[in-house]
């Protein structure tokens, strides 16, 4: 139930949300047969004589299905991350496919969907990247290995998938199973918190940035609910947000044009929040276009985020800041049914590889030890091996990461050793120079991380908080 303050606005707001989706079966039924994929020029950038294939499925899934000239036998099947928002578009697969081209440079096959819908859909974007390897499948004929690999958000699809796609099909006028559908996940710097903990890190930016620079919204914007993100009929440009931000802190400026006011403020940000400059506006977008996904459109205009019980620290006042910052406390049924569709269960049946960049700004590796410990808890830790570099973006790692990676994999599925990070460099230094290895090979095998707990504070009970309510001319949002 929304706190007294937020209700006005909230009635308002949820008379003119969008009616949320229901939550996909945890199967879908058997669909029926897509249409036969096209033959297509392959989009530029990919090896030569690669082969490609396009189509959209009867769900409205787009897609790209890429062959190099000497095909290994294996097929790379992608989970893209995000979400992202909007109607599915072939471009947005293009981008994936171009991306990951290493993999067709290592002599595998690649396909990749764009899912049938934008937003976030954990369980039926599952079922996307599944239909999208039965149609690979019926166009090239069986691997010998799949492969299955989740980006980011995609690694949570992945992630869910690894929990339920063993049973092997059976195909139009076939009596016997055929092999099962995927040999190993390769996960990379993943989101893999669980929905309902990897966004918690966007709900104290927007409470904190709000008491820090009350300007999202601005006071003489109409109040709204900050787990909202923003009113659902709002015209707010992400062009606009990251001006907001550069006003409040300077952060788009040289630190010698920030005034001294905006310098603190920022600091203030970036030590309680522990964020990197640069990731600043990125977040606080997310927590602004994907916040109104999730809570409005998925969920019918209710919360399942919370702050109660945080307790903020590493500014100048913390107790100031602390009676500033607006509180959220979470529908615990909207945080139930989050859960139910992006909170892995830890249950892997397929031997599961995560990678990811020590440094990430996006997905803290954090996570990591949180995605450890749900599988340990689940009792399936010795089908997980995770790995770490010295990395510090988000959406790439290196080519010689990736070929390691699924060569590593790959021997692991069919009976070898359970990889870890020494023995992912080892491998990776032994490739061919083309793959530049002096460069590309930055595994870190003693690291591990700590607790997400040391990165994002653990959200307390929902009761009273012990701060004073806010100072007179404080308005909570």
């Amino acid at each position: 139930m929304a706190p007294p303050f937020f209700r006005p606005a909230l009635t308002a707001l949820a008379a003119a949300a969008l009616l949320s989706l229901s939550l996909p079966m945890a199967r879908a039924a058997a669909p029926e047969r897509p249409a036969a994929p096209s033959e297509r020029i392959c989009p530029s950038g990919l090896p030569e004589a690669t082969r490609c294939l396009s189509g959209r499925d009867h769900l409205g899934a787009w897609y790209w299905i890429a062959v190099p000239k000497d095909w290994s036998g294996v097929l790379v099947v992608h989970a893209h991350g995000g979400p992202s928002l909007g109607e599915p578009t072939l471009a947005r697969v293009t981008g994936d496919l171009q991306r990951w081209k290493v993999m067709l440079q290592a002599g595998h096959a690649w396909a990749g969907t764009s899912y049938r819908q934008g937003g976030f859909e954990v369980l039926a974007a599952g079922e996307d990247v599944d239909r999208l390897r039965r149609i690979a499948v019926e166009a090239l004929g069986t691997p010998r290995r799949t492969v299955l690999h989740g980006q980011s958000w995609g690694a949570s699809v992945a992630a869910r998938m690894a929990e339920r796609y063993i049973t092997p099909d059976i195909r139009p006028g076939q009596t016997a199973p055929g092999p099962q559908p995927y040999d190993g996940v390769l996960l990379s710097n993943g989101v893999l918190a669980g929905a309902t903990r990897a966004y918690d890190v966007r709900v104290d930016l927007r409470a904190v940035y709000q008491a820090v620079c009350n300007n999202h919204p601005r006071p003489d914007e109409p109040v709204y609910p900050l787990w909202m993100g923003m009113p659902p009929e709002s015209t707010l440009t992400r062009l606009d947000v990251a001006q907001r931000v550069d006003d409040c802190t300077g952060v788009q400026r040289p630190r010698a044009e920030r005034s001294a006011e905006q310098q603190k403020r920022l600091d203030t940000l970036t030590r309680v929040l522990r964020l990197p400059e640069s990731a600043l506006i990125g977040h606080l977008q997310w927590a602004t276009w994907h916040f109104r996904e999730l809570t409005v459109r998925k969920l019918g205009a209710r919360n399942p985020f919370t702050n109660e019980g945080v307790i903020y620290s590493g500014s100048d006042d913390d107790a100031a800041l602390n009676r500033r910052v607006p509180r959220l406390r979470a529908d615990l049924a909207a945080r139930a049914e989050l859960a139910r569709d992006g909170d892995p269960t830890g249950r892997l049946l397929l031997p599961t590889l995560a990678l990811h960049g020590i440094d990430d700004p996006v997905a803290f590796v954090e996570m990591e030890s949180r995605f450890r410990d749900t599988v340990t808890e689940a009792g399936a830790a010795e089908r997980l091996a995770q790995a770490y570099t010295r990395d510090a973006g988000h959406e790439y790692l290196s080519d010689a990461a990736y070929v390691s990676a699924v060569d590593a994999l790959l021997d692991w599925a069919g009976g070898g050793a359970r990889p870890d990070g020494a023995a992912l460099e080892q491998r990776c230094r032994a490739l061919p120079s083309t793959w530049n290895p002096a460069q590309g090979c930055r595994f870190v095998a003693s690291y591990q991380p700590a607790a997400l707990e040391t990165r994002v504070p653990m959200r307390g009970p929902q009761s009273p908080l012990e701060f004073p309510p806010p100072a007179a001319g404080i308005r909570r949002p």
